[in-house]
């Protein structure tokens, strides 16, 4: 079914824009922005995270999370990647594709442009970084989506092998500092990495991963969220090497993706694009075979990025 675009007032903002294509929502903002706050099936709740106090706020020097789902610039570093997107931002609708573009960042001169396109229950997004600076800058675009809490996110690994056969590494895993990997809400398997929200938890944790199956899921009680992105052996990526990566808190859970990372020259661009489905599948079983099993239709059924 062909997407509708209609100006809508959400969470104390009056400017958002609604597309929909009859089985899936979004809500954009455009008082501030680029930002996907809502994303879910018409009718159901919401599976990004909102941080109710933040609603509705625009203007100040200081960076709102606010929650759904934004464009960072990667490696994170501060001040670069924490410049507020506290201002409107203006948008074009071509009757099937939502772009929105930020005024180019002060002091760094990168502009971030987000791309959206619903159709058949398929979203497609596509983060694009310009430098509009004087000079290269060594970036990567880094999409993050904020889960509301309360779920379970799964990341695949590359396909289990014996020792015999397979004498080099495979499937790097990045620790940060505060990574503990004994912390009950993780859950280490054979085909599958899952991490597990807990709003008690009192430490965050993150993992970065090389992901070559180059998906990541998310389940709740009431819906399961597919994010596609892409991979390329012949790129850099920040973080030691990560493309994936996943990070939780007492209040929500990050699904986070990085394109490659780029010597950025003055007028040039980096793309990065995510393909997202979300199903009204309720994942109940966690065991690693079942699981697999019942995710592996539902990534099929969601477009790989292009």
């Amino acid at each position: 079914m062909k997407s509708s675009l209609t100006p809508v007032s959400y969470a104390k903002w009056p400017n958002c824009l609604r597309l929909s294509d009859g089985e899936t929502e979004l809500i954009v903002t455009t008082d501030v922005g680029p930002r996907i706050i809502r994303c879910g099936r018409v009718g159901g709740p919401n599976l990004f995270k909102e941080y109710a106090r933040q609603m509705g706020r625009t203007g100040g020097s200081r960076w709102r999370i606010f929650g759904g789902h934004r464009f960072w610039i990667a490696p994170e570093h501060r001040p670069l990647t924490y410049v507020p997107d506290n201002i409107p931002v203006p948008w074009t609708w071509n009757g099937s594709e939502l772009r929105i573009t930020q005024q180019p960042d002060q002091p760094s001169g990168l502009q971030k442009h987000l791309a959206i396109r619903l159709a058949g229950g398929a979203v497609c997004v596509t983060h694009t970084l310009v430098n509009r600076s004087k000079r290269t800058q060594r970036v990567a675009p880094w999409s993050l989506t904020v889960m509301a809490p309360g779920g379970r996110a799964i990341f695949p690994q590359a396909r289990y092998a014996s020792h015999t056969r397979n004498l080099l590494p495979a499937r790097p895993v990045v620790l940060w500092k505060y990574t503990n990997m004994a912390d009950p809400r993780w859950t280490w398997g054979e085909q599958l990495i899952q991490l597990r929200q807990d709003p008690k938890a009192k430490n965050p944790q993150k993992v970065g991963l090389c992901s070559t199956p180059a998906w990541m899921a998310y389940a709740t009680p009431h819906a399961t969220f597919i994010k596609r992105h892409t991979y390329d052996s012949r790129a850099t990526y920040a973080d030691m090497g990560c493309n994936a990566e996943t990070f939780t808190n007492a209040d929500m859970l990050e699904l986070e993706s990085l394109g490659a990372l780029v010597d950025l020259k003055p007028g040039a661009r980096a793309t990065h694009v995510e393909t997202w489905r979300v199903f009204g599948t309720v994942l109940k079983d966690f065991n690693e075979k079942s699981l697999a099993k019942a995710l592996h239709p539902l990534v099929l059924a969601t477009p790989r990025p292009r």
